[in-house]
């Protein structure tokens, strides 16, 4: 649990301060993951490394992250060691940098971070970017074996069908998406065929986690958060959204800066749940 005025995992969060200070030390590799892949592009922290999510952090055949291979070359090709600090950062309040950080915890790299305010905040900030690529020295990365205890399963989550004593679902996603007024946000590609939320589940939308300005609310206004809708520690969470991204926004608060002993992402979310046949939905929208 995060102790009074603290987060529960302090090393879980760099601030931009701290990345201004190591932008040259050879021990810490910066990596921007965007939900607009083309954002790195335009301009990026000098030596970050752009990684594509839809490319890189998905596996091109299966649905599912990437193989413990592919992780193992994308890791080596940004120059990674299994000693380096790893700080991720991004668009959108970090939501797919939260997404890589979930990958990396679960392939146990050890001393990983994200950037408090992502993207967004260095820029307000008026921080330097750079257009050039960094030059980077490639390594030969190794992997620990992919720890489970992170990540529900469809046939997991269905245990927590109507949210029974102990258990408790938390669905990430707009309240219009929840409701089943739309399937997804407009504009994103991966849907599913029904829209709706799984029966028991509260709805606190990912970025009401976040302050203005994309950093991480206090511990104490995120525990009246979660708590206000009865998704306590002392249960065994799972969060979801539509492809898993917003939820690691979700399991990285409730798991790093809570501490939530149990709390794990369904990353197959409403693209999986809503598609399959027979599973129970709840369709406010519908009524």
């Amino acid at each position: 649990m995060a102790a009074a005025g603290g987060y529960a995992n302090p090393s879980a969060l760099v601030s931009t301060d701290w990345v201004a200070e190591h932008l040259n030390d050879p021990k810490v590799r910066l990596i921007e993951v965007d939900v607009d892949t083309t954002a790195y592009d335009q301009g990026h922290i000098p030596g970050a490394v752009g990684w594509n999510w839809s490319t890189q952090l998905e596996d091109q055949v299966r649905r599912d992250i990437p193989t413990r291979e592919a992780w193992e070359r994308l890791l080596g090709q940004s120059g990674v060691s299994q000693d380096t600090k790893l700080v991720f950062y991004g668009d959108n309040n970090n939501w797919f940098a939260a997404f890589a950080y979930w990958v990396a915890r679960m392939y146990g790299h050890q001393d990983v971070a994200l950037m408090n305010g992502g993207r967004k905040k260095w820029e307000l900030e008026g921080r330097p970017m750079a257009g050039e690529l960094p030059r980077i020295q490639p390594t030969s990365y190794r992997a620990r074996e992919l720890d489970p205890t992170y990540r529900a399963y469809l046939r997991d989550v269905m245990t927590y069908v109507g949210a029974p004593d102990g258990k408790a679902l938390v669905d990430v996603r707009s309240p219009a998406e929840y409701r089943g007024d739309i399937v997804a946000p407009p504009g994103l590609p991966e849907t599913a065929q029904r829209c709706g939320h799984i029966p028991g589940a509260q709805n606190i939308p990912w970025g009401q986690a976040a302050n203005e300005d994309g950093t991480f609310k206090s511990p104490e206004e995120l525990r009246q958060l979660y708590a206000g809708k009865d998704i306590t520690p002392d249960k065994d969470v799972v969060a979801y959204c539509r492809i898993g991204e917003r939820s690691s926004h979700t399991w990285f608060v409730l798991k790093e800066l809570l501490g939530y002993p149990k709390v794990r992402n369904y990353d197959g979310s409403w693209t999986e749940w809503g598609s399959v046949i027979g599973v129970p939905i709840d369709n406010p929208a519908r009524g």
